[in-house]
């Protein structure tokens, strides 16, 4: 039984988002819930009353009203949701208009930039007025291979108030990765920065802008925000203009908000395009907007006079995600650069200073704070923050109790997990339930989650593979390019037909909280007995000369056998009596069938540009098997090292 690690108080609890949904829902069903548990059954059982009240209890704007919440409830994919409604996105994140700070911008190296909703209203109507004027309708793309920066932010939401459809990459992305993306979608206007700044280095971005303006044709203005320089020289661009030469002189009084069907394309976010040219997933406005709210405000408890923060880059739908904050009216703080520059602290600097209520960080941060000796709660006052997320990846018990040891005992600790595919989340934080050590907390309101057996079977306290059983409105309405239909259903619908397969490997327990334990398609099948690979690198992350890790399952002699990988620390190596310190952790506290039969020193892990770690990728190198898309990795040159390992030939 995992430890309860914090509990909110009968205070927290009562005032929270959630209770007050719960209450809400209660008096107008005539209701009488008093656990979340029984609150998400009903929301999994009522889809329809459900979204309803969520749309309700997050005040959505719209200009006509909707006729029906749901076409088809067991419907999907396909399933059409608040049929009749208009609205449009970015009016609902920007329905305040006064002084409160909406942006906070901190980076490496820059002072901090403030800009209020006023402010950001009229930036906003500035941009979206000369966006018109260049010719952008309802359904044209508008692309960012931007830095996480405000006028990013300003750029979406102009770019949504006309209806147009919004896609980013970040600008660390090399260019058959941006054209791999890009060049799937036609957009008629592109967003860059002039370059950009990591670990104290200035990069270059124009350059590849240029390399990529040659391959997009439809590409009809590229606006060049100055950021690395005031005054950036853009004559090796075609077609690029800066952005305050772009921008309308003028600002309008009002912004005319384009009003939309409920589906109208919002965003196309991308697949890891590790197996191929990335699928390119399209969102819908009101499907984003009203599942972000829900994940907020209900399962966030972000409140307006809080300030969140994601570290995250433009390129991972994190950033969507804590963007849509501002439809709460909180005050979102965007951060650009390397999280461990100028020294492991610089995140939690930045959270005192700003006060920082809402902090999302990832899995993989947490442990290379570990192994960095950092102790946050010596070095800085964070009485302002309450809630820590965690998402890009499973968060291991110890994890989870480092930071109740290093950085502050009254907190919730929510690690919550979905997917570009949803932009949100399937499992999620719940502010009026206790936090266990390795554990998500429960499954999110409205979506019909279960962990499947082979046979297709839900069950509880087994493994299995993480399905939902119910749409939901965030779900892709299309694929790009896709007309029948053929690329979306063999994504998530080929192994259930009518269930959304996501490809996690997972175990919900009888008071519904939720292990994730690794990627399903690279789970390890040693003897016919299937586990995770998370359970191996929980294990491995306890050993503070190990940097990094991989493990995959190799084919071997009509059998499976772990292999692990791992990335020592600098001024560490692995040596016979490690092997045998690891392989007794993992014997002890896992199972003989974890223990790998070889662990192999590596210069490197390969992860994707959205920083996932790529088993399949390595698995397919060591057993010569061509990797289609190695563009579609942060380190490609790291998978040449798992070609032709001599010591994968031998028992």
């Amino acid at each position: 039984m995992a430890r309860r690690l914090w509990t909110p108080s009968v205070e927290d609890v009562t005032a929270s988002n959630m209770y007050a949904f719960m209450s809400q829902v209660n008096a107008r069903y005539h209701q009488q819930f008093e656990s979340y548990e029984a609150l998400w059954q009903w929301s999994v059982s009522h889809l329809s009353d459900f979204w309803k009240e969520v749309w309700d209890f997050c005040r959505i704007k719209s200009s006509t009203p909707w006729e029906i919440v749901v076409d088809n409830e067991k419907k999907m994919p396909g399933a059409q949701w608040f049929k009749g409604a208009r609205l449009n996105f970015a009016e609902n994140l920007l329905r305040h208009r006064d002084d409160r700070i909406a942006l906070i911008f901190r980076s490496e190296t820059q002072p901090p930039e403030r800009m209020t909703y006023a402010a950001l209203y009229d930036e906003v109507a500035r941009l979206a007025a000369s966006l018109k004027n260049a010719g952008v309708r309802p359904g044209d793309r508008v692309a960012g291979f931007m830095p996480n920066i405000p006028r990013t932010v300003v750029a979406m939401l102009a770019a949504t108030s006309l209806g147009a459809i919004w896609s980013s990459c970040s600008p660390d992305f090399g260019i058959k990765g941006v054209l791999d993306r890009f060049s799937q979608i036609r957009p008629k206007i592109l967003f860059t920065a002039d370059g950009y700044f990591f670990k104290g280095k200035t990069f270059d971005c124009l350059e590849r802008i240029s390399g990529i303006i040659q391959e997009l044709p439809s590409i009809e203005n590229v606006i060049v925000v100055p950021y690395t320089a005031p005054f950036p020289d853009i004559r090796t661009v075609s077609r690029a203009v800066r952005y305050d030469a772009f921008l309308s002189g003028t600002t309008p009084s009002e912004i005319h908000f384009e009003q939309l069907p409920f589906d109208h394309p919002l965003y196309i976010m991308y697949s890891s395009g590790t197996t191929g040219l990335p699928k390119c997933m399209v969102q819908s406005a009101g499907g984003v907007l009203i599942n972000h709210l829900k994940e907020l405000v209900l399962h966030t408890d972000l409140k307006r006079e809080e300030t969140i923060f994601y570290f995250t880059t433009c390129g991972w739908m994190m950033w969507n995600w804590l963007v849509s904050s501002l439809a709460t009216g909180a005050t979102v703080v965007l951060y650009d650069g390397n999280p461990f520059y100028p020294s492991p602290g610089s995140l939690w600097k930045m959270a005192r200073d700003e006060k920082i209520s809402v902090m999302g960080i990832s899995a993989g941060y947490i442990s290379a704070l570990q192994n960095s000796g950092f102790i946050a709660k010596e070095e800085y006052d964070l009485s302002a923050l309450k809630t820590v997320l965690s998402t890009g990846g499973p968060l291991s018990e110890e994890g989870f109790e480092f930071i109740y040891d290093t950085v502050k005992k009254d907190l919730r600790l929510s690690s919550i997990s979905g997917g570009s595919d949803i932009n949100g989340c399937f499992v999620a934080g719940n502010p009026m339930g206790p936090v266990h050590a390795g554990e998500i907390q429960c499954r999110a309101l409205g979506m019909n989650v279960h962990a499947f057996d082979e046979t297709g079977r839900s069950v509880i306290n087994e493994l299995g593979e993480l399905v939902c059983t119910s749409p939901a409105p965030s779900m892709p309405v299309y694929f790009w390019d896709d007309p029948a239909g053929e690329k979306y259903r063999s994504a998530y619908f080929d192994v259930y037909p009518g269930v959304w397969r996501h490809g996690d490997y997972i175990k919900i327990n009888d008071r519904g909280g939720i292990v994730i334990y690794g990627r399903s398609d690279a789970t390890l099948n040693p003897g016919g007995v299937r586990i995770g690979t998370a359970e191996i690198y929980r294990q491995v992350e306890q050993f503070p000369e190990i940097e990094d890790s991989l493990v995959i399952g190799q084919s071997w002699k009509n059998d499976i056998r772990v292999i692990l990988f791992v990335k020592m620390l600098k001024g560490h190596a692995l040596n016979d009596r490690l092997k045998t310190r690891i392989r007794t952790a993992i014997l002890k506290n896992a199972s003989p069938r974890h223990v790998p039969a070889k662990i192999l020193a590596v210069p490197d892990i390969p992860y994707t540009l959205n920083m996932k770690k790529v088993e399949l990728a390595v698995k397919k190198t060591v057993e010569g098997k061509p990797v289609l898309n190695r563009d579609a990795l942060i380190n490609p040159e790291s998978l040449d090292y798992f070609s032709d390992l001599v010591e994968l030939k031998e028992d």
